[in-house]
Formats: structure tokens, C-alpha cells, sequence
């Protein structure tokens, strides 16, 4: 009996002491993974910033994880953004409604950022499959916002809507900063959800940052005349020169994704005597 109890307590000790082992060796290496969701723009022509229309994101990314709390992440994401002052109450909104301005566009990013878990990750122990986490970094997005008039397709950035002496770049940096949660689901594969809010360096992701153009501007009846001031269907002369077409401030938008990601094989590091 007393050799039994001595086994059990051996048996215990030598468990403990290889797990103790483990979470001294075993370092995640990091993953790489996908995911998708949801995502909203935040501008002019949303002035309540409200999250009632989104639409769709997606995105790859790499991580590589310095030790069990940090990490480096190499991102790359999709996000269609738009928006409508259509969405505007006409009583709440007058002025935004009767502006009667629209955007869409495509936003491809490629970003790093820096993560950190709260706390230790360690895929192959159940005591350690969870973590959320917190995320900030920054990178550059590729923009360019287009609508639609009498049912034909115009991309905005040409035609200088704001009487613009130079198309503004269709590049810009981006900081995206967040939080999300990981749980592992085995030893190779990890579910996760993350909320990301993305300040951006430009006012022009909807095509509108300044002041209405003189008419002089524009070649009468374009394109880009009839899209600069898209007022006239309530009336004329609504909008004159120099009124306010934007409020001169920076675009952003955020995404709501869940993914699924990869342990990176080889997570032990070897002991050195």
C-alpha cells in the first residue's frame, strides 16, 4: 500500500514538473491565418457616425511571436467602404441630406502591428487556450472612391470635385489600433474575433474634405459639374462657392472580423546545459 501511495505521489510529481518543463520550453512561435466580417466608414457623410449600414472586410495576416505575451503581425486587409447622405434623416440632417453626395471604394491596407496577450498562450495546454488580446500598429491604404450617375459608373479622384489644383494621392497611412479574443480549439488551430478602429491620414476617402467649387470650375453639364454639387435636385444655388462642402477633417472606419488561424510548428525551444 505504502509503495502504491509512493508511486501515485512519484507519478504526480514527475507530471507537475514536466508541465512546469513545458511552460518553461515552449515559447508560441507564432500563426498565420483569415478572416472576415463587417466594417463602417466614419466621415462627412455620416455625421452622427452611426453603424447602420456596413459592409464588407477581409484579410490575411502573419504573426510572429516573440515570447508568450508579444507579438508581430504583418496584415492584409480588404475593407468596401461607402455611404449615402441619402441615409440621413431630412429632419435631423437638412443640410447633409440635401447634399445628396455618395461614395464607394475599395480599401486595400498592408500593415504592422504589435500585439499584446493578456495572458499566456500556450496551444498545447488547455489551462493556457485563451487569451485576449490588444493590437496597435501602422500602414498604408490604397483608396480610390467612385458613384454612380444616370446609372453610369465615375471614379471621383479625376475629376477634382472640389476644384482641387492636383488629384489628392490615393495613398495614405493608417493606424489601426484594437482588441480582440483567441481561443484554441487544437493543437494547430486557433478561432478568433477582433474589433479594429483605423484612423486614416486622409479626409477623401468619400471624395469630400473642403468647399464647394465655383461652377467656373467645371466644363457645364459634366460629369464632374453635376457631381461636384449634386444639390440641384431640390433646387438650385443651394451650395455656392466656398460653402461647406466637408469638415476638413481625417476619414476612418472600423472592422468587426472573426477568423480562424495556424500554429506555426516547432514551438519548443531546446534547453541549453
Amino acid at each position: 500500500m505504502a509503495f502504491k501511495i509512493s508511486a501515485f505521489i512519484i507519478l504526480i510529481s514527475i507530471s507537475f514538473y514536466a508541465n512546469a518543463q513545458i511552460q518553461q520550453t515552449y515559447t508560441h512561435r507564432g500563426e498565420f491565418g483569415f478572416s472576415a466580417g463587417l466594417d463602417h466608414y466614419f466621415g462627412d457623410l455620416d455625421p452622427n457616425n452611426s453603424l447602420r449600414h456596413p459592409k464588407f472586410s477581409a484579410g490575411v495576416f502573419y504573426q510572429w511571436q516573440i515570447n508568450n505575451y508579444i507579438g508581430i503581425k504583418v496584415n492584409g486587409d480588404y475593407s468596401f467602404l461607402g455611404y449615402s447622405d441619402s441615409y440621413n434623416s431630412q429632419t435631423d440632417y437638412p443640410y447633409h441630406y440635401k447634399q445628396n453626395l455618395s461614395f464607394n471604394t475599395n480599401v486595400w491596407e498592408l500593415s504592422v502591428a504589435g500585439n499584446f496577450n493578456f495572458f499566456k498562450f500556450f496551444p498545447e495546454l488547455p489551462e493556457y487556450r485563451f487569451t485576449p488580446y490588444l493590437s496597435a500598429g501602422v500602414g498604408v491604404i490604397n483608396f480610390n472612391p467612385y458613384t454612380y450617375l444616370g446609372g453610369n459608373k465615375y471614379y471621383l479622384r479625376p475629376l477634382k470635385t472640389e476644384g482641387e489644383s492636383t488629384p489628392y494621392s490615393p495613398y495614405t497611412w493608417v493606424v489601426p489600433v484594437g482588441f480582440g479574443f483567441k481561443y484554441n480549439v487544437s493543437d494547430k488551430v486557433n478561432l478568433f474575433t477582433e474589433l479594429i478602429y483605423r484612423f486614416t491620414g486622409t479626409g477623401y476617402l468619400d471624395d469630400v474634405n473642403g468647399t464647394y467649387a465655383p461652377s467656373s470650375d467645371f466644363t457645364p453639364n459634366s460629369a464632374a459639374a453635376k457631381l461636384a454639387d449634386r444639390s440641384y435636385v431640390f433646387g438650385s444655388n443651394l451650395f455656392p462657392a466656398g460653402k461647406e462642402r466637408g469638415n476638413g477633417k481625417n476619414d476612418s472606419y472600423v472592422t468587426f472580423q472573426v477568423g480562424i488561424s495556424f500554429n506555426l510548428a516547432e514551438g519548443y525551444n531546446c534547453p541549453s546545459y
